[in-house]
Parts: structure tokens; C-alpha cells; sequence
């Protein structure tokens, strides 16, 4: 059974929306849209916005699960290429849905030391 991918057409259109308006508001409190996360290691990558420059690189709120969450910039060719410690690789939450901006997010991460949902 062929990997889902780790975004789809749909969520790769709204993470690049929402990139452009990343890019001219760099305040923008935006929604994430897409959750991807280890299922053999405790790592979580919440992402809003996907940099139209390059397509590639996503920002959101990185939790590599040593409980220290922020927000930051990953590429999406290095979450394709990660693998947890029993070969599993990065996959996408197909039940994600945002219940709260980003700055809600990162608060809560920060609270609890991970993202809690």
C-alpha cells in the first residue's frame, strides 16, 4: 500500500495562501492546515504556511518532542526523508482538523512542554 503523501493538493494550495499573506504580514496569526507527526518517536510538526519562493519550506510549530515546541521553518523534502527509530516514516494526521490559530498553538505547546493536540 502505497505512503499517503505527506500533504495533499488541497492543504499544499492553502499552506501557499497562506505563505503569501505570511509574506506580507509576517504577524499574521494564521491557522494550521496540516498535521504530520512520527508514529515511532514523539515528533510533531503543526504547519500554516508554505514559502511560494520555493514550495518547499513550511513554517509552523515544530515539536521534535524534547520539550521545547516553537515556531520555525522545516523543508518538506527533509519531513519526507525522517524516519523514527523503527524505520517509520513522517506521516500525515488524516483527522487533523484546526481548532485554534497559531499563537493559541504555541501557547499551549509551551505550556505543556509538547503539542497536546
Amino acid at each position: 500500500m502505497p505512503a499517503e503523501p505527506l500533504i495533499t493538493d488541497e492543504q499544499r494550495a492553502q499552506l501557499l495562501a497562506n505563505g503569501h499573506a505570511r509574506a506580507a504580514d509576517a504577524q499574521a496569526d494564521l491557522w494550521p492546515v496540516v498535521r504530520l507527526f512520527t508514529p515511532d518517536a514523539h515528533a510533531t510538526w503543526l504547519l500554516a504556511a508554505l514559502n511560494p519562493a520555493d514550495g518547499d519550506t513550511a513554517w509552523g510549530l515544530c515539536d521534535v518532542g524534547i520539550g521545547m515546541p516553537e515556531l520555525g521553518t522545516i523543508r518538506l523534502s527533509d519531513l519526507a526523508a525522517i524516519v523514527g527509530p523503527d524505520q517509520l516514516p513522517v506521516r500525515r494526521d488524516l483527522h487533523f482538523h484546526a481548532m485554534r490559530p497559531m499563537s493559541e498553538y504555541l501557547r499551549l505547546a509551551q505550556d505543556n512542554g509538547s503539542i497536546t493536540d
